[in-house]
């Protein structure tokens, strides 16, 4: 299968070593002109996965338009945010799968739907679960999970799987985007309690009320249950929360050791998506009422200046109920 990867970060990068790797023909597409000359001359992108070689069997381009018209796939490695606008210069095309994880400011909507509401002659998906950039691209056996109510899926998760990646399949699609969306939210509040240097009992006391919290909201939203027991829920959510590599992880620690929301987003390289996504999500649950207090407390710290320490004393004060609930 011909496939196109646009955007050249970590994770695209890493993408398209991996699809190589699974002989699959691949066009990495990077979203900056300059960045394309260096990779092409190169072969090394120094700036997002330095160490690993480009090898020949991955062509790099900065002509969009003609890579897309001969692409049987193209996947969308770029923030959540970007979303609408890459979707715009990718233009006509077949079958078109996100790899972001975000809600889009604004509308609230999921990476698909904005997908949809730019090409609608498109068929799209979601490709997420818990994996890193560095151990795809290194070929550390990793698990994903497409999204996708096309009747062609089963030919894009062949194409996809390979010897160290093994791809399920859901049409949740709803369920496994808010999952992907939500763990974000999670991580940035486990790495308060890292930076707070609160140890494993709170942090599992945590991540047990999240994950009840992300099903309740998901839910909410017409996600069905089961889905967060996967690959973009639990999976991802455990990976994310714990893992060293996590950029949202990372961030909230920062903040938990005192550090300024305004300080750690300046000239920033690389996107925390869980900064971006807790903004959205948490006016997509006020317009909905729905109930989710860590993402709530979540907000207060990254947009109302709310010590995490306060936070965490907040949620601990809450009132006493029943686990189930």
């Amino acid at each position: 299968m011909k496939f196109v990867v646009v955007g050249a970060g970590a994770w695209g990068t890493a993408f398209a070593l991996h699809l190589a790797r699974a002989r699959q023909t691949v066009t990495l597409v990077p979203r900056r002109l300059d960045q394309a000359a260096v990779l092409a001359t190169t072969r090394l992108n120094a700036d997002y996965l330095p160490g690993l070689a480009l090898p020949p069997e991955i062509r790099v381009t900065a002509e969009l338009g003609t890579a897309v018209r001969e692409a049987d796939a193209v996947l969308l490695a770029c923030p959540a945010q970007a979303l609408r606008e890459t979707c715009v210069r990718v233009g006509a095309a077949k079958i078109v799968v996100s790899l972001a994880k975000g809600l889009e400011l604004g509308t609230h909507l999921r990476p698909s739907e904005v997908m949809a509401s730019v090409l609608p002659g498109a068929i799209v998906g979601s490709l997420t679960g818990p994996t890193n950039a560095l151990g795809v691209a290194r070929g550390d056996p990793s698990a994903m999970v497409l999204a996708t109510t096309a009747a062609s899926a089963a030919a894009l998760q062949a194409a996809i799987s390979g010897p160290t990646l093994r791809v399920y399949t859901s049409d949740d699609l709803a369920g496994v985007e808010f999952g992907g969306c939500l763990k974000n939210i999670y991580a940035i509040a486990a790495g308060c309690c890292d930076g707070l240097r609160l140890g494993d009992n709170t942090k599992a006391a945590l991540l047990t009320r999240a994950l009840a919290e992300m099903v309740r909201v998901g839910v909410t939203l017409g996600a069905r249950a089961e889905t967060f027991s996967g690959l973009s829920g639990f999976g991802d959510l455990v990976a994310t929360c714990y893992g060293g590599w996590s950029r949202n992880r990372e961030f909230g620690q920062r903040l938990g050791e005192g550090r300024t929301v305004a300080e750690l987003v300046a000239h920033r390289k690389t996107v925390v998506e869980g900064y971006k996504t807790t903004e959205s999500f948490a006016g997509l649950c006020a317009a909905k009422n729905i109930d989710a207090p860590i993402l709530r407390e979540t907000h207060a710290i990254l947009f109302e200046g709310k010590k995490p320490a306060a936070a965490l004393a907040a949620l601990m004060a809450r009132e006493l109920k029943r686990e189930s609930k």
